[in-house]
């Protein structure tokens, strides 16, 4: 007989958080850009034909993609202060939820982020879609803790 032991589900995607500087900054439709890439070293070792010698080196990270529609200048000011050469580096996090919304799931943190690149919506006088503003974050790490 086959026995029944705890089941653990897959994270859904469709429930999270953007917090910077441990206050939430709105919500966001879509994040993307949680990556880590380790660079490779090859070594192709003297007399050993048979493989080359994978080395790490060091990882890099991908910049934050945040996008949702217009509500405020709140990231807009942030980017604009940048822009005149004003940079405030702000830690934050990411947190993804239960369908209830009420217990943290996952949450990946990142550190000294700044915008470094802002676009604005599409507009069509033909269609009746939200203005959606995508906002980038570069980052100097990005660790999980959930």
């Amino acid at each position: 007989m086959a026995s029944t032991g705890a089941r653990t589900d897959p994270v859904h995607a469709f429930r999270f958080e953007i917090r910077l500087d441990d206050a939430p900054v709105g919500g966001f439709s879509e994040c993307s850009g949680l990556q880590l890439e380790t660079e490779v070293h090859d070594y192709q070792e003297g007399g050993l034909n048979t493989q080359v010698r994978k080395f790490p080196t060091r990882t890099k990270q991908a910049n934050l993609t945040l996008k949702r529609g217009i509500v405020d200048r709140v990231l807009w000011d942030w980017y604009w202060d940048v822009v005149q050469g004003q940079i405030a580096p702000r830690d934050g996090s990411v947190a993804v939820r239960d369908a209830s919304g009420e217990r943290v799931l996952v949450e990946w943190y990142f550190r000294d982020a700044f915008p470094c690149k802002w676009v604005g919506p599409d507009l069509n006088a033909t269609q009746n879609a939200v203005a959606v503003e995508t906002f980038e974050l570069c980052h100097q790490g990005l660790e999980r803790k959930t």
